[in-house]
């Protein structure tokens, strides 16, 4: 079945959810005239969801599916251009889809921070995805847009200036306000259950280039941490007088980024060094925090991916966010954060590019990136990568999505900093 000819532009599965339900509401206001259709297990919770997007949501339609239930999520990718999905842990329940739209040439769009989980869609279903025309795009929230889209904002703008390759390029998280949603927290557990006794899992979650399309054409750059802590000026001049320490999704961020490089055929550079950086401030206890953050930081990933599953997983369940459940309204609209990504490259030139958002990043603000990404796939085809398989967000819609983006009121700039 050809695009034209599917019956939805795009399926929200998962729309019941906390943050499917927000990727609704952002759908039923900014879809224009898309078709669209909501997924879940319940029809009877589908509708009430339908229900309370006020009248651009009337028309869509409904659609039974599980993900236990192959043959019902079959039946759904054959009918849609793209399937927009927010069912996690995705370890735990993403497989299937995958191989769904993978073999109904579906765009997919997911939420996903969980690179063992991307590794396993890679090595099952990238070249089923290619040779069909389904575009499996992971990660299209802020876990990892802004990651993903500020390299590629650096590289077009260093190649548009004839500047070289980029080399030394640091996202530092500036600023940030929000809660960490159930749906992260559930997902790093089964990252944990999984690798916590498996050394071969353990030790591919620490490959940073875990993602590449080829681990042997990549460069020996030596020890490439995930947990470091700088001093601001090391960074950037721009940032003298501040401290920074391990951002926790730099696990998840750092791969998609390198993973892009090589889908776009190592274009933003061989000797390419990214790393994940949280501001901490200029106060006087800056440097401690950055030190005992970044030290507790790296305890919790090497800890615990080696023996979470020693530990009571009632306990652990029992007070850690659930899944499905988020901050109060107010709480979201409160919420924000702002990246600042810098480069230099090999002709010494320096670059820096900055995305903020106003609204919670794990919710408001990923139902904006993940809403923009599945209208993106679904209404800017002419506008694509050439690019098919298994797929990052910069390698399949980087130019949509910098246009899109700042048209949906996301701060995205990109600037020369001289050398």
């Amino acid at each position: 079945m050809t695009a034209p000819q599917r019956e939805f532009d795009i399926v929200l599965y998962g729309a019941t959810g906390f943050v499917g339900k927000l990727t609704a509401q952002y759908l039923a206001e900014h879809g224009g005239q898309a078709r669209i259709a909501l997924a879940g297990r319940s029809m009877d919770k589908l509708a009430a969801v339908r229900d309370s997007l006020g009248a651009a949501g009337q028309t869509w339609g409904l659609i039974q599916a599980d993900a236990s239930s192959q043959h019902t999520l079959d039946a759904m990718a054959e009918r849609t251009r793209v399937v927009v999905t927010t069912v996690g842990p995705y370890l735990k329940y993403g497989l299937p889809l995958v191989a769904a739209c993978a073999a109904a040439g579906t765009d997919y769009a997911d939420l996903t921070g969980e690179s063992l989980f991307i590794r396993e869609s890679i090595d099952l279903f990238h070249k089923q995805a290619a040779d069909t025309g389904a575009r499996i795009v992971h990660s299209c929230g802020f876990d990892s847009i802004p990651s993903d889209l500020t390299v590629y904002a650096l590289y077009k703008a260093a190649e548009a200036d004839g500047a070289g390759e980029l080399t030394d390029t640091d996202y530092v998280l500036r600023g940030f306000s929000g809660g960490v949603s159930g749906g992260t927290v559930a997902s790093m557990l089964e990252l944990f259950s999984r690798t916590s006794g498996d050394e071969e899992l353990r030790q591919a979650m620490f490959d940073p280039y875990t993602l590449t399309t080829d681990r042997g054409a990549e460069p020996d750059l030596g020890h490439q941490t995930d947990t470091p802590w700088r001093r601001g000026r090391d960074i950037a001049p721009e940032l003298a007088g501040t401290w920074t320490g391990a951002f926790v999704m730099a696990v998840a961020n750092t791969r998609i980024v390198r993973r892009s490089n090589a889908l776009l055929d190592w274009e933003y550079g061989r000797r390419l060094r990214y790393s994940e950086h949280m501001s901490l401030g200029s106060s006087p206890i800056a440097p401690v925090a950055s030190a005992l953050g970044t030290a507790a930081n790296a305890a919790v990933m090497n800890l615990g991916s080696r023996f979470f599953n020693k530990l009571p997983r009632g306990l652990i369940d029992r007070v850690v966010p659930k899944p499905g459940t988020g901050p109060s309204e107010q709480a979201r609209d409160k919420g924000h954060y702002r990246v600042e990504t810098y480069t230099r490259t090999t002709s010494g030139a320096r670059y820096r590019s900055v995305m903020a958002q106003q609204g919670d990043p794990g919710y408001k603000a990923t139902a904006v990136l993940l809403g923009e990404s599945g209208l993106g796939l679904a209404l800017d085809r002419d506008r694509l990568s050439g690019l098919t398989g298994v797929l990052t967000p910069a390698a399949a819609m980087g130019d949509v999505l910098m246009t899109r983006l700042p048209a949906a009121g996301v701060t995205f700039e990109t600037e020369a900093l001289g050398r």
